[in-house]
């Protein structure tokens, strides 16, 4: 019997914008899309994967390795199964569908990185929907890498922040952030350092922005590790982020550890036992 369902929100985007009017590759990491996933399953909740058109998700070819996996050949090889035949990863639906469907069903939430969300959910007003429903009411909400750049959808304006972000205009980016729901939060995201070996090797572009600017132009409290590619988790009240794909196994773990204690907090007796 499963403990909870979990929304999982995915990216569409297959590009991203590099400076220069380019567009570089981009998609949902292997790894950070489905070691937590795995992880959830694994401790007996459901999935739901959503993704702003309902198709499934673009794997960025950048991902698809064992280097991921710390070179483990074995779980490249159930990861890279996992995500092309297990039903969690092929029975996608419209995020508008699930919105309309109703969010009280869900105990969590959880959005994958890989560059995509800088595309898409980032801007995206039913990823905005979305996460309000869930900090409104303190549920679990992880985001792993790139992910955690979703959260300035929650934001009234968020077209109009990336925007300023994309001209250079931090000033107006930061007006545009007034009353984020999220501003005052402590967290991380994948750092500008670790940003540069990916426009270096995969994009062959410099990006407009870096994610901790943006976070940090949004009223976050962004923390980035200063060994790059270490494995790093913040928790701040319901929000879980993790700054890079190392930090996969880690994300999947803080977000079963919270949503085992949201369930048991819901059980009949835990407040007179409490």
């Amino acid at each position: 019997m499963s403990k909870a369902k979990v929304l999982v929100v995915g990216s569409n985007a297959t590009q991203i914008e590099v400076q220069g009017g380019k567009w570089g590759p981009t998609g949902n990491y292997l790894n950070e899309t489905v070691v937590p996933i795995m992880a959830l399953i694994g401790a007996g909740y459901d999935i739901q994967l959503a993704t702003p058109d309902g198709t499934k998700p673009h794997m960025d070819k950048a991902s698809d390795s064992a280097a991921h996996f710390g070179g483990d050949t074995a779980a490249y090889a159930r990861a890279k199964a996992f995500w092309n035949n297990d039903p969690a990863m092929n029975q996608i639906q419209p995020l508008a569908a699930v919105i309309a469907k109703g969010l009280d069903g869900y105990a969590g939430v959880f959005v994958p990185g890989g560059q995509a969300p800088v595309v898409d959910l980032m801007q995206d007003p039913q990823m905005g929907e979305v996460l309000r429903h869930f900090q409104d009411r303190a549920k679990p909400t992880a985001l792993l890498c790139h992910g955690p750049i979703a959260l300035v959808s929650a934001m009234a304006r968020p077209r109009e922040f990336r925007a300023a972000l994309m001209a250079g205009d931090e000033l107006d980016a930061k007006d545009l952030a007034k009353s984020w729901p999220y501003a005052g939060y402590r967290m991380t995201i994948f750092s500008a350092s670790e940003e540069i070996w990916v426009e270096k090797e995969i994009l062959h572009g410099k990006m407009y922005f870096t994610m901790p600017q943006a976070l940090s132009a949004a009223g976050g409290d962004v923390v980035t590790t200063k060994v790059d590619f270490e494995p790093h988790v913040i928790v701040d009240r319901e929000l879980i982020t993790g700054q890079n794909p190392r930090s996969d196994h880690s994300v999947g773990e803080a977000l079963v550890k919270a949503l085992d204690q949201a369930t048991a907090q819901r059980q009949p007796g835990a407040a007179a036992s409490a």
